[in-house]
């Protein structure tokens, strides 16, 4: 974490879909740098990952919901490409929404808690 302190309190969430798979940010920054890039591999060099990585991840997201999330379209010339599924966008939608509540249930939790901003003294 930054020296800097946070502007309000900001949860990062994990949500556990079943033993041993979860979702959070890392996931769905996944999920949307392959809808902006139609790519695995440039989704994965967007956020510093292998393509490794970046495929073990979908592979995981694939096989954790009713169908798969991303599908991946064939090599050739112009080389292959992915892209999100209806279902992947849902997700990706979801997720953001949850988080977003999460983030405005936070700010109205800690609100009173927080120290108040610094006075600044008057000086002649």
């Amino acid at each position: 974490m930054s020296g800097r302190a946070a502007t309000a309190p900001v949860p990062r969430l994990r949500i556990v879909l079943a033993r041993g798979v979860a979702i959070g940010p890392g996931k769905v920054d996944l999920l949307e740098a392959i809808a902006e890039t139609g790519s695995i591999a440039a989704a994965g060099r967007r956020l510093s990952m292998s393509y490794k990585r970046a495929w073990t991840l979908v592979e995981e997201l694939n096989a954790a919901f009713a169908g798969p999330v991303v599908e991946r379209s064939a090599g050739g010339r112009a080389g292959g490409g992915a892209a999100l599924t209806a279902l992947g966008r849902e997700v990706a939608l979801r997720y953001r929404r949850v988080e977003q509540a999460a983030a405005r249930s936070a700010r109205r939790e800690f609100a009173r808690l927080a120290r108040p901003p610094a006075r600044r003294s008057a000086r002649p």
